[in-house]
Order: structure tokens, then sequence, then C-alpha cells
């Protein structure tokens, strides 16, 4: 559906929403269980999307550059990996006139893109408290056998 990196970079960006002041690549990775070196990676997207701020030095880190309320999940998928659609036949064969696979595959990644865009970093950040991305955060959450 999305690939991992996509599914890091909102993991990424739930915990940043969830904080006050910045967060240091460290403190992401240890809590979003990212690795630290690909997370690196996906901050300096984040950024150069504009998602994310960072600031050098003595309290520095990354913070939220849009506000959770305002932010899509479309919006953080797009910067990192945006969801595959077919416009034209990816073996050649159709051209624009997709065969039945080929369509259903994009209706599928259209409905996908219509989900993350309603659906805001707020919006999983009021998940009831078990259900929250990684149950680690924020900290009063607590993880539950059907999480």
């Amino acid at each position: 559906m999305i690939s991992q990196t996509a599914e890091y970079a909102l993991r990424a960006i739930v915990y940043l929403a969830d904080q006050v002041g910045a967060r240091t690549t460290t403190q992401i990775a240890e809590t979003t269980q990212i690795p630290p070196g690909y997370l690196a990676k996906i901050m300096q997207q984040l950024g150069r999307s504009k998602l994310v701020t960072s600031q050098r030095g003595l309290n520095g880190g990354f913070t939220l550059a849009i506000k959770p309320d305002e932010l899509t999940v479309l919006e953080v998928v797009n910067a990192i990996d945006p969801v595959q659609r077919f416009h034209t036949c990816p073996l050649g064969l159709h051209g624009l006139n997709l065969c039945s696979l080929h369509r259903k595959l994009d209706d599928a990644a259209l409905a996908i893109e219509a989900t993350f865009n309603g659906s805001t970093i707020a919006d999983l950040l009021d998940a009831p408290s078990n259900r929250k991305p990684l149950c680690g955060f924020p900290v009063a959450a607590v993880c539950t056998a059907e999480s």
C-alpha cells in the first residue's frame, strides 16, 4: 500500500506533532523505532518538502512546520514516496486505455489517495490511546494485545 519509508515518515511526523519543542534525530528514532541513519535521510526529505523545520545547535532538532490539523497524511506520503497511480499501461500494451487489472489497481490507488487526503495528522493523534501509532507515544498510551 505504502512504502516502509513513507510509514517511517508518518511515524516521525506523528511523533513530532505530539511533542512540544524540537526533537533530535536520536530522540525520534528511539521512540518511533526507526533506524537512525535512515531517519536522518527521511527528515532531510521532510525538511526539503517544508513539512518540518530543523534547528542546529543546543536545543536544536526538528519541529513540525505545519499544524497537525492542517497537515494531511497524503502530504506526508507524497513528500516521501507518492502513491503509485496508473495513467497508462505500465507494460506499454494498452496506452491510455487501461486493461481491467490496471484500471482496478488505479481505482484502489485513487481510493487510498482520497482516504489519506481526508485524514490529518491530528486525526491520527486523536485515536484511542491503545490505537496510537507505535503505542509508545504519547507517554500516557499503553499497548494492548489487540494493537
